[in-house]
C-alpha cells in the first residue's frame, strides 16, 4: 500500500487498511508499519535531507509494531551540520495529519552520550531500524548502541530492574487488576521490552515457551481497546471491555480478562527466572564466584527461580528427600528420580518454601516432563508435604507461581482450572479467584498458633472458593467439591466432613455476626449447631478472618472483628466442657510385652520396625515405628526426642503414657512414628545403642545437638508464627494439660521435654503430632506428687516451655 507525502492521503490509506476484513493482529501492526514508513521516507525526501542523514524508528515503531493509535517515535540522524528547518519540515506535516509523534534530532555521538544518561532512550535505541536515507548511519547506531548496552550491562541491569519494580509498584499487576494497564502493569508489554533489553546483553534471556504468544495477546487486545475507544488509552476500563471482547470474537468481558491475565502471568513468571538468573550472573563477576547478599544488591524481591548456576564451585545442600539447596535454589538431587516418585513436584516444593526460596525453573521444568500423576487417594506424604507448602506463608507464594506455570498446580488439583485466572467483578476484592484462595492460606498460616488441626486449616482455606467456578452458590457447590477433593487427597471421613462444613459455611459466621443481633441466645444457638465442637469452631473463626483479610482492605474492619471475636466467644462459652484431647487406646499386645520386661529388668525395653508403606512408585521405608518402655526417670521424654533429632528423624507422631502391668511400678510406654528428614533411615542396631547410651548418661544428648548446630552452616529460613503455650483448663480433672502450637524444627521435642524436665513437672501421658510444618502436641503433667499443678504453678510452667521454643 502506497501513499504520498499528503498527510490526508495518508490518514485515508491508514483508514482503509485498519477496515479490511480480516486484517488484524502481527500482521495488521506490521502492515501500519510499513505504511508509516513509506509516508515518512517520502516526508525525508521532500524535505531535501542530504547525504549523510538518516531517518532511524526507535521502541515499538522500531520493532515494526504499531496499534492503531501508536506514536511514531523518530530520530533524524545526521553527521554533521544541517539545515535548521529540515527537522520542521519532516514533522509538521505529521503534526497536521493529527498523527502523535515522539521525535528527537542527534548526531551518533550525541545519541549515544543520550542514551548513557536516559535509561529509556537507551532502550528505545536498542530497537533502532531504518526508515529512509543513509542505511550505513543507522546500521553505525545500532552497531554502537548495542555495544555501548552490553559493555555497561552490570550498571545498566540494575538500574533497569529497579525501573521495573517502581512501574509495578505504580501501576500494580496485570495479572490480577480489574482494570488493567495493558503496557505498564507488571506482567504487561513494557516487561517484554526489558526482558529483549535483557536478552541483548547475552548475559540471560528469557523462558520463551509461550512469551511471544502472551506478548501478541495483549497487543491484540490493546488493539482491539485503541479501535473500540478511538484513543490511545492502555487502560481496560470496564466500561470497555464488552466491546474489547467483541471485537476480538472472544465470549464475554470475564473469557477477555482471563485471557488477558494468563498472559500477563507468562509475562510475569519469565520475568521472575530471568531477573534471578540476571542476579546470579552479576553477582559471579563482582564476586568471583561467591554470592552476594540481597540486602547488598538490589535484586531482592525477585527470588523465583531460574536454572543457571553462578561460575566457580557450587554448593548443595540437602533439603527434604531428593531436593537440595543450589545457588539460592531449591533443584534436584542427583540422585532424584521423578519418574520413580510423584510426590517429588510436592516435596520440592514444601522444602523450598519452608527455607524461604523457590524451585529453579529447569527442575519445575524436568518435574512438568517427568512425574506421573499422584495416586489416588494421595500417598500421606503428599497431603503432608501440600500443607509444609502452605504453611509456609508469604513464602509459599513464588513456589505455587512456579509450579502453576508449568501446569502442576491444575495436574494436583484438576478443579483448579475452573477457578485459575477467573476475575471477582466486586471492588471489594484485590485478586482473582485462584490467587485469592493462595492468599487465604498465607493469611490463615499465620493463624494456625489458634486451631488444633492446622493442616484442616490450611486446606479449606485453599479450597474453600472453589464452587465459584461452578454454577449456583458457590458455598454450596464448594461443599460438593471439597468433599471429592478431600477423599482424593487422602483425608478420611471425619476430616473430610470437617472440611465440607468449613467451605459450606465459611461466610456463615461473618453474615450472622454482622446481620443478626449477636446477643440474641437464638443467634448464639444457631452458630452452635453450625460448629457442632469447640474444635470446628476455632477451624470456622480462623478461616473467616483469613478469607476476609485476604479479600481485601475493604471486606475486614475492627468493627467487624469485633463483632465475629463477640460471637465467636459466646459459642465458645456455650460449646466450653469437653476435652479436645484423643483418649489412650488400649496397649497393644507388642507394648504390654515391652512395660512387662521393663517392669521386671529394670531397665529400657526397646521395638524398632522399619514400615514401609509401599505403594507402586515406591519401594523405600517411609517411617519407622518405635515403642519404648522404661521405668520412669525424669527427663525421659527430652531425652529419647533427643536421640533421634541426632539421627536427624523428624517425629510425625508420639504417645507416652503410664502403665503398671505388674504391679511393680510405673512404666512409662513411648510409642513414636518417626521419618528421616533425607537420606536413609538410621541402622535399628545404632538408634537402638545410642538410646540406650542416652538412657544410661553415657552420651550428652545436649551437647551434641548443641555441637552439631553449632557447626552447621546458617541457612535463610522463613518467619513463622510465634509458638503458643497455653493451659487447658478444665480438661482434665487428673492432671494439668499443656498445649504446645509450634513451627516443627529438628529438636523440638527434645527443648519442650527439657523444658519440662527442668520445670520440675512428671509428663504422665503426651500426645504429639506435626501436622505439615506445624507441631500440636498436648502434655498432660503433674506435680512430684503426681496432683494436678495449681494455676500459677501451671502458668509459670508454660511460660518457662514457651521461653524456651524461643
Amino acid at each position: 500500500m502506497t501513499t504520498t507525502a499528503n498527510p490526508s492521503d495518508y490518514s485515508a490509506a491508514r483508514a482503509r487498511l485498519l477496515a479490511e476484513p480480516g486484517r488484524g493482529g502481527a500482521q495488521r501492526r506490521a502492515a501500519l508499519a510499513r505504511l508509516a514508513d513509506g509516508w515518512l521516507t517520502e516526508l525525508f525526501t521532500t524535505a531535501g535531507a542530504p547525504p549523510g542523514t538518516a531517518l532511524v524508528a526507535v521502541g515499538g515503531f522500531g520493532r515494526g509494531e504499531l496499534s492503531p493509535r501508536s506514536d511514531l517515535d523518530v530520530v533524524l540522524l545526521h553527521e554533521g551540520p544541517i539545515d535548521g528547518e529540515l527537522p520542521e519540515r519532516i514533522w509538521y506535516p505529521v503534526w497536521d495529519g493529527g498523527v502523535a509523534l515522539d521525535h528527537s534530532v542527534r548526531t551518533l555521538s550525541e545519541a549515544r552520550a543520550v542514551a548513557a544518561e536516559d535509561l529509556k532512550a537507551q532502550l528505545g535505541l536498542l530497537d533502532a531500524r531504518h526508515i529512509a536515507g543513509d542505511p550505513a548511519l543507522t546500521a553505525s547506531l545500532r552497531s554502537a548502541v548495542l555495544a555501548d548496552w552490553r559493555a555497561t550491562a552490570t550498571k545498566r541491569l540494575p538500574e533497569l530492574h529497579q525501573l521495573c519494580l517502581e512501574r509495578a509498584e505504580r501501576h500494580g499487576e496485570l495479572s490480577f487488576l480489574l482494570e488493567p494497564d495493558l503496557k505498564e502493569a507488571r506482567g504487561g508489554l513494557r516487561d517484554v521490552v526489558a526482558l529483549n533489553a535483557i536478552a541483548a546483553t547475552w548475559l540471560a534471556d528469557a523462558p520463551r515457551d509461550g512469551l511471544d504468544a502472551a506478548a501478541a495477546r495483549l497487543s491484540d487486545v490493546r488493539d482491539a481497546l485503541h479501535l473500540t475507544t478511538g484513543r490511545a488509552t492502555e487502560r481496560l476500563g470496564l466500561h470497555d471491555q464488552d466491546q474489547v471482547a467483541a471485537h476480538l470474537g472472544v465470549l464475554d468481558a470475564d473469557t477477555l480478562l482471563r485471557q488477558v491475565y494468563e498472559a500477563a502471568r507468562t509475562i510475569s513468571y519469565a520475568g521472575d527466572v530471568t531477573w534471578r538468573a540476571v542476579e546470579r550472573v552479576l553477582a559471579s563477576r563482582s564476586n568471583r564466584g561467591r554470592r552476594v547478599s540481597r540486602l547488598a544488591f538490589p535484586f531482592s524481591g525477585v527470588g523465583r527461580g531460574a536454572g543457571a548456576v553462578a561460575r566457580g564451585a557450587v554448593e548443595r545442600r540437602p533439603l527434604a528427600e531428593g531436593v537440595v539447596e543450589q545457588d539460592g535454589e531449591a533443584v534436584l538431587a542427583q540422585g532424584a528420580r521423578p519418574a520413580q516418585d510423584p510426590v517429588l513436584p510436592l516435596r520440592a516444593a514444601a522444602a523450598a518454601a519452608q527455607a524461604g526460596l523457590t524451585v529453579s525453573y529447569a527442575t519445575v521444568r524436568r518435574l512438568a516432563a517427568e512425574t506421573k500423576a499422584l495416586p489416588v487417594p494421595w500417598p500421606d506424604e503428599a497431603r503432608e508435604q501440600l500443607i509444609t507448602l502452605l504453611g509456609a506463608g508469604e513464602a509459599c507464594i513464588p513456589v505455587w507461581e512456579a509450579l502453576e506455570a508449568e501446569g502442576l498446580i491444575t495436574r494436583l488439583l484438576p478443579d483448579w482450572e475452573r477457578v485459575r485466572c477467573r476475575p471477582q467483578r466486586n471492588a471489594v476484592h484485590t485478586w482473582t479467584v485462584d490467587r485469592h484462595l493462595v492468599e487465604t492460606a498465607v493469611k490463615a498460616a499465620a493463624m494456625t498458633r489458634r486451631v488444633a488441626r492446622p493442616d484442616l486449616l490450611l486446606v479449606a482455606a485453599l479450597l474453600h472458593d472453589l464452587g465459584k467456578g461452578w454454577p449456583g452458590d458457590h458455598s454450596e457447590a464448594g461443599e460438593v467439591i471439597v468433599r471429592d477433593v478431600a477423599v482424593r487427597m487422602g483425608f478420611d471421613k471425619t476430616d473430610t466432613e470437617t472440611l465440607a462444613l468449613l467451605v459450606r459455611h465459611h461466610l456463615t459466621l461473618v453474615d450472622t455476626a454482622t446481620r443478626r443481633d449477636p446477643d440474641d441466645p437464638a443467634t448464639v444457638d444457631l452458630i452452635t449447631k453450625v460448629v457442632g465442637t469447640l474444635p470446628h469452631l476455632e477451624l470456622l473463626h480462623a478461616l473467616t478472618e483469613a478469607d476476609a483479610t485476604a479479600t481485601g482492605p475493604a471486606a475486614w474492619s475492627s468493627w467487624r472483628a469485633s463483632l465475629v471475636d463477640g460471637l465467636a466467644a459466646r459459642v465458645a462459652a456455650q460449646l466450653a466442657g469437653g476435652s479436645s484431647f484423643p483418649a489412650d487406646a488400649d496397649p497393644t499386645a507388642e507394648e504390654e510385652r515391652l512395660a512387662v520386661e521393663a517392669a521386671r529388668t529394670g531397665g529400657p525395653a526397646l521395638s524398632l520396625l522399619a514400615q514401609s508403606h509401599q505403594d507402586a512408585f515406591s519401594t523405600e521405608p517411609m517411617g519407622v515405628e518405635l515403642t519404648l518402655a522404661v521405668p520412669d526417670q525424669p527427663g525421659l521424654l527430652g531425652t529419647v526426642a533427643g536421640v533421634l533429632a541426632l539421627h536427624r528423624l523428624t517425629v510425625r507422631m508420639a504417645s507416652l503414657r503410664e502403665l503398671d502391668p505388674v504391679g511393680a511400678g510405673p512404666v512409662l510406654l513411648l510409642s513414636w512414628t518417626v521419618a528421616a528428614e533425607y537420606g536413609e533411615l538410621p541402622e535399628a542396631a545404632r538408634l537402638r545403642a545410642d538410646l540406650r547410651r542416652a538412657l544410661d548418661g553415657s552420651l550428652d544428648v545436649a551437647r551434641k545437638l548443641a555441637e552439631r548446630d553449632a557447626a552447621a552452616p546458617r541457612r535463610r529460613g522463613i518467619a513463622t508464627p510465634p509458638p503458643v503455650v497455653t493451659v487447658a483448663q478444665g480438661a482434665s480433672s487428673s492432671a494439668t494439660i499443656l498445649e504446645v502450637r509450634a513451627h516443627d524444627a529438628p529438636g523440638l521435642l527434645h527443648r519442650i521435654g527439657r523444658a519440662l524436665d527442668a520445670a520440675g513437672v512428671r509428663v504422665r501421658t503426651a500426645h504429639v503430632s506435626t501436622l505439615g510444618a506445624d507441631a500440636v502436641d498436648a502434655f498432660y503433667v503433674t506435680d512430684a506428687a503426681g496432683r494436678p499443678l495449681g494455676a500459677e504453678h501451671a502458668r509459670d510452667v508454660a511460660t518457662a516451655v514457651q521461653t524456651a521454643l524461643g
